[in-house]
Order: C-alpha cells, then sequence, then structure tokens
C-alpha cells in the first residue's frame, strides 16, 4: 500500500460489502447532484471516491470492484447497442461523421502533447487523449431535454455526432490491446505484432460477419420464444442470457473485447419487434451495474491530484471545455452550417463521460495509464460534468445577446422553438399524445371540447399543431409549460404518463393552483392509485381494474 493511501478497513464479505455501501453511497450522493441540478454521475463518482484507497475508513475490495465494473461495461455497451439508430445517424451523416472524426482526431492529438509534456510515453498519450476526446451520452440527453432539444435539427446533430463517437470508441476498445504492443516495441521488428493486428482485425470481422448473419435469425426467435411462455421473469432473464452470453462468447470464441459483443448483442436485438419490452424489462439491472461501474471509477480517484498537479488538471480541464469545443465549432462553421448550431454542438461535446472511464479502465489492467493518469480523467470528468450547464447557459446568454434580426426569422421559420400562446380558457389540458392520450384526444374533439396537449415529442407537436390542435411543446413537470397552457383558467387536467410517481408531483402543483381543477390520472398499479390520491387528484383509473370490470360486465347470466 502506497503512502498516499488510507488505512484499509477489510471484510469477510467483500462482494456483499461493496454493492451494499457502493449503492447506498452512490443513491444518497446521486440525489444529492441531482437537487442541485447536476448529471447524478458525479454523485456516482463521488461514492466510490468514498470507498476508495485514497480516503480514510471503508475501503472496498479492489479485485471486487473490476469485476462489477467489468459486468457494468458490458451492460453499459449492451444498452447503447440497444438503443443505437442508423436511421438517426443517416440523417445527419454528411456532418455528424466527418465533423466527430477530425473532432475526435484533434482532441487525442491535444491529449498525446498534454502527456508529452507531461513526460508520458506515446501509448499513455493516446489512451489519455481518447479518453479526453469523447463525451457522455447520458449528460448530453439530459442537456438537450431540458431545453427541448432532443428533436431539433440542432439536436440530432449533437446526437448524431455522438453515436459516431460512440461507434469508434466501440472499435477502439477492440483493437487497443494489439495496438499498445505495437507502440512499445518502437521501431525494431514489427512484423509479429503487425500479424497480431491483423489478425485480431479478422477476428472482429469475422465476429461481425457471423452476428449480422445469424444474430438476425436467432435472436429473435430466442426472445419470441421466452414472451410465448408468458413469465416476464424468463424473458428478461433471456434478454440478460443473449446480452451476456455474447459478450462471453466474443471473448471465449474470437478473443474480441467484451464491449464489442455487448454493442451488437443490443444493436440486433434492437431490430426485434420485442426491442422496447427488452429494454424495458432489463433497464433496472442495468442501471445498477452502470452506477456500479461509475462507483468502481471513482475509487480510482486520488484527490491529492489536485494539489501536486494542479496544472495537469487545469490543462485537463481546459483540453476538455476550450479544446474539444473550440475544434467541433470551427468543423461546424467550416461545414456551412449557422453559429447557433455549431455553439450548441461545440457545447454539448465540453464534458467526458462513459467511454472515457472504460478506456481508463483498460488502460490501467493494460498497465498503460498509472494512478496519476487515472485520476486526472476522473477529475477531468467530474469537473467537466459539473461545468456543462453552466457552459451551456453562457453559451445560450451569448446567443440572446448577439442574434441578429435575420437569425431571429431563419430560427423560427427552420426551428420552430417558439412555443404558440394559448388563449381558451374552459378546456382540457392533456398531458402526453402517446397510445392512451391520442385516444382521448379524439374523445374530447368528438365531443366538442376545447383541448390544449403537453407534448415532449417535437414530431408530434408538429402534428398536432397542423390538425389545429392547442399543443404546447416540453415537460409538464415545469411550472412554466403549465402555465403556457393556461392552468389558471381550464377545467380539466388529464395525465396519460405511464409512471404515477412521475405525474404525481404535477398533481400536487396543479391541485396547489387550482383548488376547483378537476384532475383524472393514470395508474398502473395500487401504490401508484393511493399516491396520486394524496397529492390531490380526483380521479385515477388504473388499466387492469378497468379492464377487469368491463370483461365482467360482458359476461351474460
Amino acid at each position: 500500500m502506497s503512502s498516499s493511501q488510507a488505512p484499509v478497513i477489510t471484510s469477510a464479505h467483500p462482494l456483499i460489502d461493496i454493492i451494499a455501501i457502493g449503492l447506498v453511497l452512490a443513491f444518497l450522493f446521486g440525489l444529492i447532484a441531482n437537487r442541485i441540478k447536476i448529471s447524478p454521475i458525479v454523485g456516482y463518482l463521488i461514492a466510490g471516491l468514498i470507498i476508495g484507497p485514497y480516503t480514510p475508513g471503508f475501503v472496498a475490495d479492489n479485485h471486487v470492484a473490476r469485476q462489477l465494473a467489468e459486468i457494468g461495461v458490458i451492460l453499459l455497451m449492451f444498452g447503447v447497442g440497444l438503443h443505437f439508430s442508423f436511421k438517426d445517424l443517416l440523417a445527419v451523416k454528411s456532418i455528424a461523421v466527418p465533423g466527430a472524426i477530425v473532432q475526435l482526431t484533434f482532441s487525442t492529438l491535444l491529449g498525446i502533447g498534454l502527456s508529452t509534456l507531461m513526460g508520458w510515453p506515446l501509448a499513455s498519450g493516446i489512451i489519455f487523449g481518447l479518453c479526453l476526446s469523447t463525451a457522455s451520452t447520458v449528460v448530453l440527453l439530459r442537456a438537450l431535454e431540458e431545453r427541448q432539444l432532443i428533436e431539433s435539427k440542432r439536436g440530432q446533430i449533437a446526437i448524431g455526432w455522438l453515436i459516431v463517437e460512440d461507434l469508434v470508441m466501440v472499435f477502439t476498445l477492440v483493437l487497443l490491446p494489439a495496438v499498445i504492443p505495437i507502440l512499445h516495441q518502437g521501431s525494431g521488428n514489427l512484423w509479429p505484432l503487425i500479424f497480431d493486428l491483423s489478425l485480431t482485425l479478422g477476428k472482429v470481422a469475422l465476429f461481425i460477419i457471423v452476428m449480422l448473419t445469424l444474430g438476425p435469425k436467432i435472436i429473435p426467435w430466442l426472445l419470441a420464444k421466452s414472451a410465448g411462455t408468458g413469465s416476464r421473469e424468463l424473458f428478461t432473464l433471456c434478454v440478460l442470457a443473449i446480452a451476456m452470453g455474447i459478450a462471453f462468447g466474443s471473448v471465449a470464441l474470437f478473443q474480441v473485447s467484451f464491449a464489442l459483443g455487448a454493442f451488437f448483442a443490443g444493436m440486433i436485438l434492437n431490430e426485434s419487434d420485442l426491442s422496447h419490452r427488452a429494454a424495458h424489462d432489463t433497464l433496472p439491472l442495468r442501471d445498477a451495474f452502470a452506477v456500479l461501474f461509475f462507483v468502481s471509477v471513482g475509487m480510482l480517484f486520488n484527490p491529492k491530484i489536485i494539489i501536486t498537479s494542479p496544472l495537469g488538471v487545469l490543462a485537463t480541464i481546459s483540453i476538455i471545455i476550450l479544446g474539444k469545443s473550440i475544434a467541433a465549432y470551427i468543423i461546424v462553421r467550416l461545414m456551412k452550417h449557422s453559429k447557433r448550431t455549431a455553439l450548441l454542438i461545440s457545447v454539448s461535446l465540453a464534458q467526458i463521460g462513459e467511454f472515457a472511464f472504460i478506456l481508463a479502465t483498460l488502460g490501467g489492467s493494460l498497465g498503460v495509464l498509472n494512478d496519476e493518469t487515472q485520476s486526472l480523467i476522473v477529475a477531468g470528468a467530474i469537473f467537466s460534468i459539473l461545468l456543462n450547464p453552466l457552459v451551456f447557459t453562457l453559451a445560450e446568454r451569448y446567443l440572446q445577446s448577439t442574434k441578429t434580426i435575420e437569425e431571429q426569422i431563419i430560427e423560427k421559420a427552420i426551428e420552430e422553438e417558439s412555443q404558440i400562446p394559448v388563449t381558451i380558457c374552459n378546456h382540457a389540458i392533456l398531458i402526453g399524445y402517446g397510445r392512451v392520450g391520442s385516444l382521448i384526444g379524439a374523445a374530447l374533439h368528438n365531443q366538442h371540447i376545447p383541448l390544449v396537449v403537453i407534448e415532449s415529442s417535437r414530431n408530434r407537436v408538429e402534428e398536432l399543431r397542423s390538425q389545429g390542435i392547442n399543443a404546447i411543446l416540453g415537460n409538464a413537470a415545469n411550472h412554466e409549460i403549465l402555465a403556457l397552457a393556461r392552468l389558471d383558467c381550464a377545467r380539466w387536467l388529464l395525465l396519460t404518463t405511464p409512471n404515477g410517481y412521475e405525474s404525481g408531483e404535477i398533481v400536487s402543483f396543479a391541485r396547489s393552483q387550482r383548488p376547483d381543477l378537476e384532475i383524472i390520472a393514470r395508474a398502473h398499479y395500487d401504490d401508484e392509485v393511493d399516491y396520486l390520491n394524496e397529492r390531490g387528484a380526483t380521479e385515477v383509473v388504473m388499466g387492469e381494474r378497468e379492464i377487469a370490470y368491463c370483461m365482467a360486465k360482458l359476461i351474460k347470466n
């Protein structure tokens, strides 16, 4: 144990300890992070710091933590593949593909330059630069969602950009174990190592061919068979068996990474008709192990790095927030896109996340990244994620203050982000226009009841407006959105979102503003019914209960 590490408190149950203590601390600090409007990932990293070797008290078993982190990587990559969309990528390929590749290259070179100044070997510099070059999809989606930009053209470009980054990182994870020995070898006899690299690429190609050939035939069949049993646990087990089994097989049979196997498992499963159910049923387990992964990364962070290498920390943060952003801004502007689009993409990339941690973990296991390098990466992640909301706000204020009349006209014509004022009263406010909401909307229209819809999907809002229906784009949990929908003079509030607990906060606020308002909410479980009633709902409808009542009425004696 190094002198910088805290005394270790050993335990007879290391696996249970790290799961129990890690999840509890991650929840507490994640909750705090969420309350102060930053990514919960920061809270998870702090939880890892607390149980890591650089702080006093309990120290989790590092070997066990790495095993759990590996499972987290598999499920994280499975989730990335499960939500991967070639359609989204192709829609913005002309800017996202070349832009992301050039930006990744430039950012990696900046990282290599910093590592050279700090006297690190080239292999360390490459991995360090790659870690700083990629951004967090989780952090980006949260920022876009808060600003209702996910389905805007600018938002789609930013998401497509990160999809390209994710693809590059997936293959980087596969190739690094073969490339690192070549870098260490230097200018000697490289032919054996080049042969090893070619062999690795051949195995990757063979694995991809097998997956694309057999996967679409076998995986949907397995899902359909397990769903046909009527057992939810067997279906969930089938999805996890596919993810873990393919990840394990990719290593055991093809000697490629767990990450690539899990990614392709998710990507092929995404083509199945049961993909949405698969994603929904496995989400809790994926989230739990993803949290443990971030906790294990937090254990790598030595806070003394801030004191011993302040310039290194500052330079790392500068590369992430300034270097990447400036590069992305220039690239987008050179491609003839607007200043507003360029600035949104540049600030979206001003942070690092999941893949940086996966690469840092791989670099540590390959013996390329030392404790100092890993601490710098984690420090850069924490500070960049903390500062990202501020960077977004500053960018928005700058654009607002420098916007010309011409830009305002173009923005209104292309992006259509301004809300259309609602001037009616004694109307129904319908939150959500999915399968249930659309049926309610049609029924209200037939009864000639005035309607205002609050919906987070831009495409759906535009479609409703084209039909002459009042629609507000945004999240109903935002009090300003409810005000735009004229909560002050509405007669009904109808909540169709499937999660009763999410609806509870909206119900509580609406009731505090309008004691006389008739609020009708949807629920799935008995406890949600009680929760919504306690928050002030007038009526709560539970789908299963209504189906049972309806079927019973159809029975004739």
